[in-house]
This record gives C-alpha cells, sequence and structure tokens, in this order.
C-alpha cells in the first residue's frame, strides 16, 4: 500500500528539500515513525517529547482534516494524499 505525503515549504529543510514522497504506513503514528526514520531533524515539529502530535500541526487526508476522520485511528487506504501543515502565527505590530 502506498500514502503520497506533501511536505509544505516550511517543514522541507528538514527533508533535504523533498516536497513529496510516497510511504507504506498504515497509520498516524506508523507515518510519523516513517517519516522521523528518514529525516530525523523533524521529529521534534511533528510529536512533542510525550510522543503526542503537536498541537499546531494539521494534517489532512484527501483535503479532509484528520480529526473528522476519526484522528489517530484514521486507517490509511491506497493513495491516500497527506498534507502536513504547520500553523504558522504573526501579525501586525
Amino acid at each position: 500500500m502506498s500514502v503520497s505525503v506533501e511536505i509544505p515549504t516550511a517543514l522541507r529543510r528538514f527533508t533535504d528539500g523533498v516536497a513529496k514522497l510516497d510511504c507504506t504506513a498504515t497509520t498516524l503514528n506508523e507515518l510519523f515513525t516513517e517519516l522521523e526514520g528518514r529525516f530525523p531533524g523533524m521529529a521534534r515539529h511533528l510529536r512533542d517529547a510525550s510522543g503526542q502530535i503537536r498541537p499546531f500541526l494539521n494534517i489532512y487526508v484527501n483535503d479532509e482534516d484528520i480529526r473528522f476522520l476519526g484522528g489517530e485511528a484514521y486507517k490509511f487506504q491506497q493513495g491516500d494524499k497527506v498534507l502536513l501543515v504547520p500553523s504558522i502565527a504573526g501579525g501586525c505590530a
């Protein structure tokens, strides 16, 4: 089974510029473990010290927020497209 993962520009500095890759993960935990194995510098941007998903990391599967698909319990399907979107704060001073 193959899942396509899109890496946003903000995280590509940890993937040596890789913008998209295919993974064989079936769960979000497996996906993060695979990404952390390939790109160790990315780990702290995906999960906190206790292993929980960072609160400001949004995850979409086929343009649907994973929270509405069952969250971490969601099982990826063949051909799913996963997009990782870190929230970026800022504004006018």
